[in-house]
């Protein structure tokens, strides 16, 4: 039976039910401060809650939380019931304005770099009216931000709604100076592609490695991984077409917007993506669909895998963050118009955005740092970890000429001729995706192809929105003061080409040939998240956050510890993993297999027979246990990092002496698996965890 989509949004406390709900000057006093930001009153509060509380009950909920989006990538919230004892022993069913707008959780118990002491632990959780309540799993869920007992965010959505007052200030500025008095409101949109893979629970609860870190630790490479290019786009499975079927009801129940799903290039990958939102709506959103992903697959016995690089040598996992910036009237100012040199304002904001990219590279890179994604950054389904601008030929030429003082070629796009007289003639896209770089023009918005899979995309884009409203605002101090309007704009683009084109690039991101071209130009290579981290102690870089008022200098110093001693941590995990496999499955697993063929040997020596494959085989198996032993032993002994080292030398252990030793563990046990009996083996092989769904 097809989905009823009358019934989409309706676990969402959402602007039809406020209009249902609500009296009419209570409704209007919402809609007031969810346009513009004027804080609720709390009488109004108190009517809001109680219509809130109603509706919750109507739909089965028993229970609320503040729910808030700690530095984990995850989210967070405690669970409180709506009962509240009376004198007779009964109960009723209360909720209050202050119980909405307010809540406090532990603030020490969640990452916080030092902003919170455990004797000092309260924090608050601040309802965000902008984005709307839901249910789920009889609970009212409350989107709040969360902040210290001191007001510094502790939190990734604070930042992110900063950054959209920031960006809607400035843009407004820009448009005042082309006489556009009508738009009140600039609005970040994002549409959030989401890669993941799907696997069998049953193999999945086999594999230590997978359910302790994400990712697989060992794995021999597969007969056949993606060589054949047939699953991307590919007939969807049964198994994952119900999967799907089920994950896009839930969600659409939620009000999430999913769109497009289909195969990813890799076996068992997959990706879904939702229609634009704005940005803070965006994010709650690609928050709900994670966790749903992960309850929906285990309701079918299946396990999503949202790290970025679950199994190594085969495509990992992105988060393709699209990335725009609307009016509140219906204007996309990345829009370029039919002959996009004519459109100066568009010109001004996209020279704005590629000043911003190349003036904050380091940060912008830094917003898609994690463990994970260093895994899977500069391999063949990722753009390497240089930062650059993909524009395309026509946007480039046409920038170039107005900077030299010419007049562009106004030669409308060419049709695509496809040779068959029946089949339409299509217009060809001269921004056609670069697939290959990591910030790319793709006709009216920007995709960041750099963000990890499981992270969440607020960071991303608090620093997009706020490298972008500076460079803005010196454009509108440039343009508000200047007596020569267009002779202005002629100098923003001259000026934007001359010192900031060499962030653009319209080639192959994959070559070696770009990473000597990149440092040529000076362009930053911090190809790991201890390289990136620094990047948050960058004067230039707390003075943009801080100007702007999205994190201060000790919100900056906190991110930057939460950031290593994440780093420390996974790796530390990974290690500790990686030793008990060892120990407890691989090894006794070899011990056996050899034992086994040493026996068999003996047995033909002893009837005479003298095998040369079975001694070969002996042989290499006994090195390659021997290897494994001592390169256990090593790991082992390196694995506890030396207490006096702070927080990047702590991380940079990791890195620079854990790591490459645990990737030569790796490397011995993957090469002794092709080698050992199947069924001896002690843990699912790719081809079962790939191909076994």
């Amino acid at each position: 039976m097809g989905f009823d989509f009358k019934t989409f949004g309706c676990n969402v406390f959402n602007d039809s039910i406020m209009r249902e709900k609500l009296p009419k000057s209570t409704y209007r006093e919402l809609k007031n401060s969810i346009d513009s930001g004027v804080p609720l009153k709390p009488e109004i509060a108190d009517i809001v809650a109680e219509a809130m509380k109603d509706w919750a009950l109507e739909k089965g909920a028993t229970h609320f939380t503040h729910w808030f989006q700690p530095m984990t990538n995850y989210t967070a919230g405690k669970l409180d019931s709506f009962i509240s004892p009376t004198s007779d022993g009964k109960v009723i069913l209360e909720f209050s304005g202050k119980e909405l707008i307010q809540g406090e959780p532990d603030a020490s118990s969640f990452p916080n770099g030092g902003l919170r002491n455990t004797f000092e632990a309260r924090g608050y959780t601040a309802w965000d009216c902008t984005s709307p309540a839901f249910i789920k799993d009889e609970t009212l869920y409350i989107p709040t931000a969360f902040c210290s007992y001191t007001g510094e965010a502790l939190d990734t959505k604070t930042p992110l709604l900063r950054s959209m007052e920031a960006i809607s200030a400035q843009a407004l500025r820009i448009l005042r100076t082309f006489g556009n008095n009508t738009s009140k409101h600039v609005n970040a949109t994002v549409g959030a592609e989401q890669e993941y893979f799907l696997i069998d629970r049953d193999l999945y609860e086999k594999r230590l490695d997978l359910k302790i870190c994400g990712r697989t630790l060992f794995g021999a490479k597969p007969p056949k991984g993606q060589e054949m290019e047939d699953h991307y786009f590919g007939r969807i499975r049964i198994r994952v077409a119900d999967y799907m079927h089920q994950l896009d009801q839930e969600l659409w129940r939620l009000g999430v917007t999913a769109k497009t799903k289909h195969n990813e290039a890799a076996p068992a990958q997959h990706e879904l993506a939702p229609i634009f939102n704005t940005v803070n709506i965006a994010c709650d959103h690609n928050q709900l669909t994670m966790e749903m992903m992960r309850v929906i697959a285990k309701k079918n016995h299946l396990a999503c895998l949202l790290h970025e690089k679950p199994f190594a040598g085969v495509n990992g996992s992105g988060k393709h963050n699209n990335w725009s910036l609307s009016t509140d009237d219906g204007i996309n100012l990345l829009e370029p118009g039919k002959n996009p040199y004519q459109n100066i304002q568009f010109l001004t904001f996209l020279c704005a955005i590629i000043t911003a990219v190349d003036n904050y590279a380091d940060l912008l890179r830094l917003s898609a740092a994690i463990v994970g994604n260093d895994y899977r950054l500069g391999t063949s389904e990722a753009p390497p970890a240089i930062i650059s601008i993909f524009l395309g030929e026509q946007l480039t030429s046409v920038l170039n000429s107005i900077a030299q003082g010419h007049q562009p070629d106004a030669t409308p796009s060419s049709i695509l001729q496809m040779g068959v007289e029946t089949l339409p003639k299509l217009p060809k896209d001269d921004n056609d995706r670069n697939r290959t770089s990591p910030f790319a023009f793709t006709g009216n918005k920007f995709e960041f192809r750099m963000v990890g899979s499981s992270s969440s995309i607020a960071f991303a884009n608090y620093v997009l929105n706020t490298i972008v409203a500076d460079t803005l605002m010196h454009f509108a101090e440039r343009l508000e003061h200047s007596s020569d309007f267009d002779g202005e704009i002629n100098a923003i683009i001259h000026d934007t080409m001359k010192q900031h084109g060499r962030v653009i690039f319209n080639g192959n991101n994959y070559t070696e040939e770009w990473v000597e071209e990149a440092k040529k130009r000076g362009l930053p290579n911090l190809a790991s998240t201890v390289d990136a981290a620094k990047a948050f102690l960058d004067p230039k870089n707390i003075d943009v956050l801080n100007r702007h008022h999205i994190l201060s200098e000790t919100e900056c110093y906190s991110r930057y510890e939460v950031l290593l001693e994440n780093y420390t941590k996974v790796i530390t995990i990974e290690a500790n993993t990686m030793l008990e496999m060892v120990h407890r499955q691989i090894l006794p697993a070899c011990f056996s297999y050899l034992g086994e063929v040493a026996d068999s040997y003996s047995k033909l020596q002893q009837s005479g027979i003298y095998n040369e494959s079975m001694y070969r085989l002996l042989e290499q198996l006994s090195k390659l246990v021997d290897h494994i032993s001592d390169t256990t032993q090593k790991l082992s002994d390196i694995e506890q990092i030396p207490n006096e080292l702070d927080s990047f030398q702590r991380a940079s252990y990791c890195k620079d002496t854990i790591l490459p030793q645990m990737n030569l563990l790796r490397c011995y046990v993957d090469q002794i698996e092709v080698l050992i009996s199947k069924d001896k083996w002690p843990m699912p092989n790719y081809t079962d965890l790939l191909h076994r769904v």
